[in-house]
């Protein structure tokens, strides 16, 4: 088939990983498909894009708003590319209505697939209603709590908006040892258990619950070695909580790195503790994949798909004290962290590899393209 991905993200976020990641999954699968960005996003998204292998890339306009110049050149170059195209796909607002737009001007239109990515409810009002039941062949969402918010609104009928959460490269991440420059940096942690979490220093990523947990945990005498892994407008102030209570030798905020996969690798225990959903929770299936023994918050996706004990250990979101307690019991406990390890890489084989997505999406491809 060919298929015509949409996504006018401005930065590397987890729609566009999203967009990238199946682009580059069908294209596996022998399908012709083209990835369209967001005009001036070269260094933030499409170099990004090409480093996971996509290999197609346009560019439109996606200006913000109502744009009426930019706007119209995006519907000419969708009109001109619809009879060449058989799926067109979305990923944001945006898109989504210069593509439904493109089709209802079009002598051949291309059935419209959305995925919604992010857990804030669509408001059901008349245009909308249109956009999502008329003009809009197929609804796709990264957690089941999102479904049930187009279905409680009125605005997709069940049968017409399906789950499907994200997935991970399997092939990229693995439980391989692999050295890391956290492991090197100064304050070394060479033999210390190391605990990490890859977030942007946002709020709501929880990284002050951490520090807490952490406080918590050096008062019983529990001192493992912790990891920020990211960057953000909120560094300043983790670094003045860590500072705060003293616990400055037992962290390091790496900054930003290209290679996750080898930072996982080297990560005895993972954290993935937002105060609220996020969405896909993408770092959720890579952590699973490589192989890491991980403490999760139960928001979003995460028990959608994960099972207690048996895949991870969940907590309650802010919860600095059952962070503490989960903590205390994978440091104490070598073998439960290597059956949470096993059990997670297990899952993701089996039902959330990057190429397990591309099948599912393919599938709902066929059915509603023209014959």
């Amino acid at each position: 088939m060919r298929i015509l991905h949409l996504v006018s993200c401005r930065g590397w976020s987890s729609d566009a990983y999203w967009a990238a990641r199946v682009t580059r999954e069908l294209e596996r699968r022998g399908h012709t498909v083209t990835l369209g960005c967001r005009a001036g996003t070269e260094a933030r998204v499409i170099e990004r894009a090409r480093m996971l292998g996509v290999q197609h890339v346009v560019t439109f306009a996606f200006a913000s708003g109502l744009t009426p110049a930019a706007d119209i050149a995006d519907l000419r170059q969708l009109l001109g590319r619809l009879p060449e195209t058989d799926i067109v796909h979305v990923h944001r607002g945006k898109e989504h209505w210069l593509a439904a737009l493109a089709n209802r001007l079009c002598r051949t239109p291309r059935p419209l697939v959305r995925t919604r990515h992010i857990a804030q409810a669509v408001r059901p009002h008349a245009a909308n209603r249109w956009l999502y039941r008329r003009a809009t062949a197929l609804t796709l969402t990264v957690t089941e709590a999102i479904r049930g918010q187009y279905i409680a609104a009125g605005l997709v009928a069940p049968e017409r908006v399906v789950t499907l959460p994200g997935g991970a490269d399997t092939e990229a991440f693995t439980p391989a040892v692999a050295l890391s420059t956290v492991r090197a940096l100064p304050g070394g942690v060479d033999g210390a258990l190391l605990v990490g979490m890859v977030a942007g220093l946002r709020v709501m990523k929880g990284h002050r619950v951490v520090v807490d947990a952490a406080a918590r945990l050096a008062a019983q005498g529990i001192r493992p070695h912790f990891a920020f892994v990211g960057t953000g407008s909120t560094e300043a102030g983790i670094r003045e909580a860590i500072a705060r209570r003293g616990l400055d030798a037992q962290f390091t905020l790496t900054g930003f790195t290209t290679d996750l996969s080898a930072v996982m690798s080297t990560l005895d225990v993972a954290l993935y503790v937002p105060l609220e959903s996020d969405g896909m929770s993408r770092v959720v299936f890579e952590y699973l994949a490589a192989g890491r023994a991980l403490i999760a918050s139960r928001v979003g996706v995460v028990p959608e798909i994960i099972e207690d004990g048996k895949h991870a250990l969940l907590v309650p979101a802010g919860d600095a004290g059952a962070l503490a307690d989960a903590l205390a019991r994978l440091v104490a406990d070598a073998g439960l962290r290597a059956r949470l390890a096993g059990a997670g890489r297990r899952l993701v084989l089996e039902r959330y590899s990057g190429a397990q997505l591309a099948a599912a999406l393919e599938a709902h491809y066929v059915r509603l393209a023209p014959a």
